[in-house]
């Protein structure tokens, strides 16, 4: 056992005849507390001018200071306390254990739990959050590292990122140093190797080729000899020899004419295994060194981002006044990550486009106010297990990735929540009733309204869902039967895996029919990612005949590196009639900070198809919408902005349209489900074998075993690579084996079907039937096993 001398802190009494400005004041006491375990202190000022305020009108603060032990000319009372023995570092092995990291000047020193693995340096508050949550990773192949003093020791990888690290002992913290030592050295031997791999492949080639140079010299000589040798033959055939010679000669001829044949077949076979080589070991290469590129590129971007992202932060704070105690700096290293802020995204802000006032009293109807919103069928299901206490972000897994081969590291279920997107495609029917009673409007316009508040309240239940659904596997399906609740049949099957998109049909038996092909595509834009749905949504009306198509708008999730996330969704949706012509132009407004609007703002009309406005909507995404009879219209003032004119819709008292049902009790809990979400993965009897509701990972996540979640996730993502490198093997069976980019995966979706919309003109895949009589008869063999 060794000791460690930790020394208490003391407090002194001073008379100071100046503030900290240099400004004089009377005297007065000033306390100095000194703290030699954090090697920190603080000058507690008692006196000063009237108001606590200097000469110079600048505030008396307290001052923070930090020092070097052996430099105290103090001599403290000492306590002697055991510390345990640390084993001594193998090259080679996992190191792990406490030291006290710089934060910033308020916290000094902060104990943290450090690993040393695989030649990168991670840290955590806690040994528990080592499951779930890193705070800082860097990569020891590029990091310098440097001792201090006897305890105080460095780390840096070149200004990005710096560690100011201070262990408990001289005999602790040599002890990591030969650690990082030995680790850096791997990890620069692993770097060195990965050059020397490409290197030794291009080598090869080269030497390959100059030994098919040769073969192919052979081949020439063996050419020129054999045909020599049949001239001779040939001769020797003219001479007049006896009739057992001449068969010989004969015999002779034929064995070197096959000769020749089989050397030349040998020749071009390695030209051609040549030609192949070099084909695809350029390919080869270029897309390893651009993988290799890439992920440089990544990391330093990721880096300066995460960088930049806390500077404007910090600069925004100071401009906007907030509490000083948000915009303390580091001081040293980099800054540190140790607290989630929020941040807002700002956008300018938007000029209406049109202005309701109210009309005449004439036209007004007694009842006209009444509420149309009704409320859905309790649901089965009110609770799902509460979800684990884990303080996440992405910037904390992307330091993880940090040296590693990216597209080989699966996306932990931290930031997924318990349902797979198929499911969440069918909470787009949480607010059915609005299409029921649109099935019963006479009126194509008023019904387009209905059609309008549907598309809207589709959004209202992501405001708080920053949680990631699970991505659904090549076949999988989810049936959603409410027919005696809701009277719509729901089924949802993914189609496709790259690029990956969902098929989703619903059939209800009040007079309407959904349907839509759903593919994401989106952008990480650094701060933010941006999530923009393709495809197109038909609603058809049975009564009518109306033909209803619209898009969806793009969902943008902040501070993806720093910050809590926070979601937004903006953009335009035209809902159109195919029928009678009639259009709906809704517009989702994006945040802003400094817009005196209110927030996640949604605004319409609805005109015929002269361009008439009938109707006017207005309300938010998150919480409801009304809308407005237009009796007149006019031109109104300029916008400023703009020099166009606002149009001006004089219109009755508005009433509501739609209005989003409140939240279960304790939703915070449970990743803020709605009603209809709590139900969506509670199991039923009868459903198909490639249900969600039987995906193992997700059941475990619902459960809160998010570490055997995370394994039975990437044992599936991993089943579904090897079912679809076999089917890529098949098809190259049923093709020309040497036609390059051929040989592509002919997966066929089990209920539904591709063909070309009569409407949108869009290829788009379409229910072919046969699911739902499957389910009555039990009779499930044609599916395939993907769980």
């Amino acid at each position: 056992m060794s000791s460690a001398v930790v020394c208490a802190p003391y407090i002194r009494l001073f008379i100071v005849k100046r503030d900290i400005c240099g400004c004089p004041v009377e005297n007065k006491f000033c306390v100095l507390v000194v703290d030699h375990m954090e090697s920190k202190g603080v000058f507690l000022h008692a006196g000063g001018s009237p108001a606590g305020r200097c000469m110079l009108r600048k505030p008396c603060k307290r001052i923070h200071f930090t020092f070097r032990p052996r430099f105290c000319s103090v001599k403290p009372r000492a306590v002697v306390m055991s510390e345990p023995k640390a084993p001594a570092p193998a090259p080679g092995d996992t190191y792990k254990g406490w030291l006290f990291k710089w934060t910033n000047y308020i916290k000094g020193y902060q104990r943290r739990w450090f690993v040393l693995s695989n030649g990168l340096l991670s840290y955590y508050r806690t040994q528990a959050e080592m499951g779930h949550t890193c705070r800082g990773t860097i990569n020891l192949a590029t990091a310098n590292i440097a001792v201090e003093d006897s305890c105080n020791f460095v780390i840096s990888n070149g200004g990005a990122q710096t560690y100011h690290l201070k262990a408990s002992s001289e005999v602790e913290r040599q002890r990591w140093i030969t650690a990082l030592e030995l680790a850096k050295a791997k990890a620069v031997r692993m770097q060195a190797e990965s050059g020397q791999k490409l290197e030794c492949v291009q080598s090869t080639l080269r030497t390959l080729g100059s030994k098919v140079e040769d073969l192919s010299t052979c081949n020439d000589l063996i050419a020129k000899h054999g045909s020599a040798l049949q001239r001779s033959l040939s001769e020797l055939e003219g001479v007049k020899l006896g009739g057992e010679t001449g068969d010989k000669i004969r015999q002779v001829t034929e064995r070197a004419t096959l000769f020749r044949i089989t050397s030349n077949a040998m020749i071009n076979a390695c030209r051609d295994f040549l030609a192949l080589a070099q084909a695809h070991s350029k390919r080869w290469q270029k897309a390893l060194q651009a993988e290799r590129e890439q992920r440089v590129r990544l990391e330093e971007t990721l880096e300066q981002l995460a960088k930049q992202h806390n500077h404007l932060e910090r600069a925004f704070r100071g401009a906007t006044v907030l509490p000083s105690s948000q915009s303390s700096g580091s001081g040293k290293g980099d800054v540190s990550d140790e607290d989630d802020e929020n941040e807002f995204f700002d956008a300018m802000e938007d000029v209406q486009e049109f202005i309701t006032v109210p009309a005449d009293p004439k036209y007004h109807r007694s009842g006209s106010n009444q509420s149309l919103a009704s409320n859905p069928e309790s649901p089965q299901r009110t609770r799902i297990p509460d979800k684990p206490n884990y303080s996440l972000n992405l910037w904390s897994i992307m330091k993880n990735c940090i040296g590693k081969e990216l597209s080989k590291i699966p996306m932990p279920v931290n930031f997924n929540e318990p349902i797979s997107m198929l499911q969440r495609l069918s909470e787009d029917l949480e607010y059915s009733e609005l299409l029921d009673k649109a099935a019963k409007c006479q009126s194509s316009l008023e019904q387009l309204c209905y059609v309008a508040a549907f598309t809207v309240s589709s959004y209202s239940t992501t405001v708080h869902r920053t949680g990631k659904p699970f991505n659904p596997l090549l076949g999988e399906t989810f049936e959603l039967d409410r027919i005696q609740e809701s009277g719509y049949r729901s089924l949802c099957e993914q189609v496709s895996h790259h690029p990956p998109a969902a098929a989703h049909h619903v059939i209800s038996e009040r007079g309407w029919t959904l349907r839509q092909e759903i593919a994401l595509a989106s952008k990480f834009r650094g701060k933010y990612l941006s999530i923009m749905p393709l495809g197109t949504i038909h609603c058809i009306f049975e009564k009518s005949n109306n033909h209803y198509t619209w898009k969806k708008v793009t969902t943008t999730v902040h501070n993806i590196i720093v910050g809590k996330l926070w979601i937004d969704q903006s953009g335009e949706i035209d809902v159109v009639n195919h029928k009678t012509g009639d259009r709906c132009h809704l517009k989702f407004a994006p945040y802003s900070y400094f817009s005196r609007d209110v927030a996640r703002k949604v605004t319409g009309v609805v005109t015929d198809k002269e361009g008439k406005a009938h109707y006017v909507l207005s309300g938010t995404w998150d919480e409801k919408m009304e809308f407005s009879r237009v009796m007149q219209s006019s031109r109104g003032g300029e916008n400023g902005t703009e020099g166009r004119q606002k149009t001006v819709y004089q219109t009755l008292k508005a009433r509501e349209l739609w209005r989003k049902n409140p939240l279960p009790e304790g939703a915070e809990t449970m990743y803020y489900f709605s009603s209809l979400a709590l139900t969506l993965n509670e199991s039923e009897d009868g459903v198909a074998p490639t249900d969600s509701r039987l995906r193992p990972d997700q059941r475990l996540m619902e459960q809160g075993r998010w570490e055997e979640a995370n394994a039975e996730k990437q044992r599936l993502e991993e089943k579904q690579r090897s079912v679809r490198r076999e089917r890529e093997r098949e098809a190259a069976r049923t093709t020309n084996p040497t036609e390059e980019g051929t040989h592509q995966d002919n997966y066929k979706p089990l209920w539904f079907e591709r063909c070309d919309d009569p409407v949108s003109g869009e290829a788009t895949f379409t229910y072919s039937g046969g699911y739902w009589e499957a389910k009555d008869q039990c009779s499930w063999e044609q599916c395939p096993d993907i769980f």
